[in-house]
């Protein structure tokens, strides 16, 4: 069958027919388009995009049982925190710098916990959260000094803050650690009523009193720590040098660990390659088809022509 249709404009059409020497037709035969190419097309078209949009099998997650402690460490770094009446190494150091001198070999023997920081003075703010990663943890405590947080002591709003971080966390056991070497100013929320707060909340209270009450230039409340301390189920420690803070953080050490499940892994497999190799499947076997058909072809044309 012949079918008209349009047609381009060749500026060297007879240049080429001359060189040629055929003879030129008014019509072009348009052959019909195979239906079965069409179909494998199609089908090839679909599977490349169902593989390109990287289908996964999802499995459930593994749980994996894991043993931690939480750990939150409030610390009053308030001016107090700054006179020089402890030792370290027969050299006189603020009680911030012995502080920090035995919280960071703390901190790195807590591998398998999970620890948070909170800083207070006249204000309380998170230095960081509850998180594994120790490193950063003790990088947080190395970067804070004296005065950050103002001058004044409120122990109140270092309680509330600490509860509040629990609040946000899915582990049970809480356990924080008060240090403070002065008394509460006693403005805003009140010690005792910050405790009470965290003891409903079952949050229990490690206090920790900096120095000695009898010393110059310490004015140290031991009765409200002892008070916190009991009130949450906890226990008042005083620690008067660095080697008793030491002793304290190898008594803390023994609170029992908790488990805790926790999403291990994930299982996926990838399923792009099933159409991705189904469409390179149709492919061949549409070219090995055609193949054959045109090889057909051949052999009865061959065969007509010596008939």
């Amino acid at each position: 069958m012949r079918i008209k249709s349009a047609s381009l404009f060749y500026p060297v059409f007879d240049y080429a027919v001359e060189y040629t020497n055929q003879k030129p037709k008014k019509a072009a035969l348009v052959k019909r388009r195979n239906l079965f190419v069409w179909i494998c097309m199609f089908l090839c078209w679909i599977l490349i995009l169902g593989a390109l949009s990287s289908p996964q099998l999802v499995g459930k997650p593994e749980m994996k049982v894991k043993t931690s402690r939480n750990f939150l460490i409030a610390a009053d770094i308030s001016f107090s925190m700054a006179q020089k009446d402890w030792e370290i190494d027969g050299k006189k150091v603020r009680r911030w710098d012995a502080v920090k001198d035995v919280m960071h070999d703390f901190i790195k023997k807590r591998e398998g916990d999970r620890m948070g920081l909170i800083f207070f003075g006249s204000s309380s703010y998170i230095q960081a959260p509850f998180t594994p990663d120790l490193e950063v943890v003790d990088q947080m405590l190395e970067e804070a000094d004296v005065g950050m947080a103002g001058q004044m002591t409120h122990i109140g709003k270092a309680i509330t803050k600490g509860v509040g971080m629990f609040e946000k966390d899915t582990i049970k056991t809480k356990v924080m650690l008060l240090l403070t070497d002065g008394v509460d100013a006693g403005t805003d929320i009140l010690p005792l009523d910050a405790a009470d707060i965290a003891q409903k909340d079952t949050v229990r209270i490690y206090t920790v009193g900096i120095g000695d009450p009898g010393g110059a230039g310490n004015d140290l409340d031991e009765r409200t720590l002892e008070d916190i301390a009991d009130l949450t189920d906890g226990q008042y420690f005083r620690a008067k040098d660095k080697e008793r803070l030491e002793q304290i953080y190898a008594e803390l050490d023994k609170l029992e660990p908790i488990e805790y499940e926790e999403e291990e892994n994930k299982p996926v497999t990838l399923l792009y390659y099933y159409p991705l190799g189904a469409a390179i499947g149709i492919i061949l076997l549409m070219m090995f088809f055609l193949t054959l058909i045109k090889l057909f072809k051949r052999i009865n044309q061959k065969e007509e022509s010596h008939v």
